[in-house]
């Protein structure tokens, strides 16, 4: 089981999340244990307060090192310890990957204007961003963070099949296009290619398709990204045809 200890101070936000999709399914299966921990009943102030000015001045709050050290210290095993924090790395497909070894993961979620700087240097070991953009917690953060590295156990997808051509896979490319039934909705029709039943084709439609949205929407990604040799063929044939339809 990948046990997640999450530390904040609105327990309650993750009530409805461990109940829901993948991660409720994973949840109840024992695949995946979620212990979440409230801050404020380590705080030692009779109004539970958490939270101070910082020293030399600024705009808003931090919270305080001490219910932070005593919750921490609490946990019996913490594993790796990851602050939710705006000047951590940027959390990705590889990120994800490389966490889903860890057995136990002790997730902080920040609060105001962040966490006593001390709590960092004696009890985190990473620190991780979702995104350039300010949130008012890390609660987010943290069930971004618990909902990825789930789908990437073995045991959560019911068809692992599916995870293969997702966006930001092995390839590190965007996802194809996908259709269901009816076929024809109000005169717009699925590719024909589709509904041929021919796999080879539809197979190299979907890599085309994938080249050619990373191409136009995240092109930094192909530069990244460790391509088998029929994709970059492809990838070739894609920019031959699009270099032809500018000239």
């Amino acid at each position: 089981m990948n046990q997640f200890n999450v530390l904040t101070l609105f327990p309650d936000v993750f009530s409805c999340f461990v109940k829901e999709s993948i991660v409720g399914r994973s949840f109840k299966r024992g695949i995946i244990g979620i212990h979440t921990i409230d801050i404020r009943a380590f705080s030692r102030d009779k109004h539970k307060k958490v939270d101070d000015y910082p020293f030399g001045g600024g705009r808003g709050m931090l919270l305080t090192p001490d219910p932070l050290f005593r919750a921490l210290e609490s946990i019996e095993k913490r594993g790796r310890v990851i602050y939710l924090s705006p000047m951590g790395r940027v959390y990705s497909q590889a990120v994800v990957r490389e966490l889903v070894n860890e057995k136990t993961i002790t997730l902080i979620c920040g609060h105001y204007e962040g966490i006593d700087q001390r709590v960092v240097e004696n009890f985190v070991d990473d620190e991780l961003s979702i995104g350039d953009y300010i949130l008012t917690g890390g609660e987010i953060a943290a069930a971004a963070v618990i909902d990825s590295i789930t789908r990437e156990l073995e045991e959560s997808l019911g068809n692992r099949e599916s995870a293969l051509e997702e966006s930001f896979d092995s390839t590190g490319l965007l996802e194809f296009e996908q259709y269901t039934r009816p076929a024809e909705y109000r005169g717009m029709r699925v590719p024909d290619v589709l509904l041929s039943g021919h796999h080879a084709e539809i197979e190299k439609w979907k890599i085309k398709r994938r080249l050619l949205n990373t191409l136009k929407r995240r092109p930094g990604l192909l530069t990244k990204a460790d391509l088998p040799e029929l994709y970059r063929k492809l990838l070739q044939e894609i920019k031959e045809e699009l270099d032809n339809e500018c000239s």
